[in-house]
């Protein structure tokens, strides 16, 4: 890749695109009807402004925002970031990586939030494509992207970030998930216990199921029986994951330790392990995947990974794309690290510390 500016103007990639004088010769209008009435113009006769609509849905038009802002003398040199929760830190940190790698390319990052809603995704991605984004970076909350697809066959440069989408062909930056998870489960055996649980978010989600994947699998080659038994989803939040680790704590023969699927889950854990331990309760070991503020002062053990460099290498990968449109498509897998800091330690209840023999 070469280290000067990349090019994602919009008219170098858009060329097959309708333009507003097709929409125009096809509705029967001059060029300045037609642009008021996609503009939204006001004192345009309703039969002339369906007329121009349907000819727009007909020919496939997408009004360029971009080129009305530069119209307008502003500058349209974006990037666009579909997050599934803005108000994760690890979408946070993401976009910080993104941001950094595109700022000395006089680039800019324009981040949204889909909050994991399929339907909030697709309107986002509609409008960044009606902004003209030079590339677009998504964490995908749904299985249907025709559109993604068509901006991609238009030349739009599409990153995928934190997981995969079925149905779309991208570069995509992932965790290696299966190896974080499988690293907390032998972690966790090695300190003595069997009855291990599992907390995760919606079991929709590809990291989700990955992870699950990766647990009942350490767990089943560990010989444990019935490895699913603890095995809980459903925890967008951190309310969620905390009624749901209680619930595993109230069984008769609760688990003597949890994985956590990500960092607000390991948040309602620990408050569910405070509220236990209030209550007289034995001590459960904890390690939560997603490393995240004040873990280190918490003492709690967590799969770690650097968030910032997937953001970087995602913005890295749109960049390339922009410049050899016609390369394959890559996947970059960053690496996991499992941090004791205590949690994870804990041995079962009526066991001696140490690892078990």
């Amino acid at each position: 890749m070469t280290q000067g500016t990349p090019t994602l103007e919009p008219g170098r990639r858009r060329a097959r695109r309708p333009t507003l004088a097709a929409v125009a010769e096809r509705a029967g209008v001059s060029l300045k009807t037609a642009s008021r009435v996609l503009n939204a113009e006001p004192n345009v006769a309703a039969g002339t402004r369906e007329r121009v609509q349907a000819a727009a849905h007909a020919l496939g038009f997408r009004r360029n925002a971009a080129a009305a802002d530069l119209a307008r003398g502003g500058a349209a040199r974006l990037v666009g970031f579909v997050t599934g929760d803005l108000a994760n830190p690890f979408y946070s940190a993401l976009a910080s990586g993104i941001e950094r790698e595109l700022r000395g390319r006089g680039l800019q990052l324009l981040t949204a939030s889909s909050d994991e809603d399929p339907a909030r995704e697709r309107q986002l991605t509609d409008e960044l494509f009606e902004r003209r984004v030079g590339a677009l970076v998504l964490t995908p909350a749904s299985g249907d992207h025709d559109a993604l697809r068509e901006e991609q066959a238009a030349g739009l440069p599409v990153v995928l970030v934190d997981r995969p989408a079925p149905d779309v062909e991208a570069d995509t930056v992932v965790i290696d998930n299966r190896g974080g998870v499988r690293a907390a489960v032998r972690h966790l055996l090695e300190h003595g216990h069997r009855r291990i649980g599992l907390v995760g978010d919606e079991s929709r989600l590809w990291t989700f199921r990955e992870r699950r994947a990766a647990f009942v699998a350490a767990l089943a080659e560990a010989d444990v029986a019935d490895p699913e038994r603890y095995v809980r989803d459903g925890a967008h939040d951190a309310d969620g994951a905390r009624a749901l680790v209680a619930e595993l704590l109230a069984l008769d023969e609760p688990p003597t330790a949890l994985v956590t699927a990500n960092n607000k889950i390991t948040v309602g854990a620990l408050h569910a392990l405070r509220d236990r331990s209030g209550a007289g309760g034995a001590p459960v070991a904890l390690v939560g995947f997603d490393d995240f503020e004040l873990a280190d002062l918490l003492g709690v053990t967590v799969v770690g990974y650097d968030a910032v460099e997937m953001g970087r290498q995602a913005a890295a990968l749109a960049l390339a794309r922009a410049e050899d449109p016609t390369r394959a498509a890559q996947l970059v897998v960053v690496p996991t690290r499992l941090v004791p800091r205590g949690s994870g330690e804990t041995p079962p209840a009526g066991r001696r510390s140490g690892r078990s023999t």
